[in-house]
């Protein structure tokens, strides 16, 4: 008889867990239910297109259709490193993010601290509300008024420099200034927006904390120093890890609308993987060579991300994503 009871024990201690689990979903049940458009969202547009990816191994005609194309293995990664192009639009597309994420991010503490440091409540909705409006305008309407601004034969910059007696900037052939203006387009439409983030994180440190160092005798300044930058540091670590996955992916709408993805004279300093894959496929109809390089975008994201994470594990272990 003791023999058959510890025999069921196995099958009594599995019972349990398997009631345990039921009964925390069942208990979770509202927020599985919140869950369910982001699993959909998820598993429509970005799992069931990935038998997609075989188009980077393959020579897509259309006649024979995907799986019938001639399977041509690594041979598209092969062109883009010889042709160079795989190298230019990695440089471009890595330096420009590094770029976006580090003074993005900066930029977005700073706003942020600025606007927990004014005391007028009405100027404070007034700012952030004007500082807002950038993150709302169209990516076609900004390549608009860049063109305004900065067209050779009717822009406002040469009617100003003619007004004045200088030369006019030939400013869509010369590659070499795009990056700030590019950059600084960025920086304005997203900083606003983005300091939200850090605002909210501001918004939840404990006053009594800033009330005590007061007392103590701490100035402004060093109630920045001391317990806001330090009170921001997990909340600016995460940003950056969910950034460094999309190291790889550009910005599409802000490049096309700026520069457009065939203006060649920009190439060097503009062409990003975006534009090159919307060339490849609208321009060219080379849908094998815009899929290996969309592959190749995805996989270095994936390894930046599993590197960075390691790394924060390494030197801050509470503030990895896993």
């Amino acid at each position: 008889m003791q023999t058959t009871i510890v025999g069921r024990e196995p099958e009594r201690k599995l019972q349990r867990m398997k009631g345990g689990k039921l009964k925390r979903f069942w208990n979770n049940k509202t927020l599985l239910l919140m869950c369910l458009p982001a699993i959909a969202f998820f598993v429509i547009f970005a799992y069931l297109p990935m038998p997609g990816l075989y188009l980077a191994f393959i020579n897509y005609n259309y006649s024979d259709g995907i799986f019938k194309s001639p399977f041509v293995a690594f041979d598209n990664f092969r062109f883009l490193v010889i042709n160079g192009d795989l190298w230019r639009l990695s440089f471009n597309t890595v330096a420009y993010n590094l770029v976006f994420i580090v003074l993005g991010n900066v930029l977005q503490i700073f706003v942020a601290i600025l606007l927990n440091e004014i005391r007028r409540k009405w100027f404070k909705k007034v700012t952030q509300t004007l500082m807002f409006l950038p993150h709302f305008i169209s990516a076609v309407l900004i390549g608009l008024i860049a063109y305004n601004i900065l067209s050779y034969d009717y822009g406002i910059l040469n009617t100003l420099l003619e007004s004045l007696g200088m030369e006019p900037v030939k400013t869509y052939s010369d590659p070499k200034i795009w990056p700030f203006i590019i950059v600084l387009t960025f920086l304005w439409q997203s900083t606003g927006y983005g300091s939200i983030i850090y605002f909210a994180a501001i918004m939840g440190l404990d006053n009594e904390i800033i009330e005590a160092s007061e007392i103590d005798g701490a100035n402004a300044f060093q109630r920045i120093i001391y317990i806001v930058l330090p009170w921001l540091k997990p909340t600016f670590i995460i940003l950056m890890l969910f950034s460094l996955g999309g190291i790889l992916k550009g910005n599409f709408g802000l490049f096309f609308n700026l520069v457009g993805a065939n203006n060649t004279a920009l190439y060097p300093t503009t062409d990003i993987i975006e534009t090159y894959v919307f060339r490849s496929l609208m321009t060219n109809f080379n849908f094998s060579i815009g899929s290996a390089v969309s592959l190749y975008q995805s996989v270095f994201g994936f390894v930046v991300v599993l590197t960075a994470n390691w790394l924060v594990r390494k030197a801050s272990p509470e503030n990895s994503l896993f």
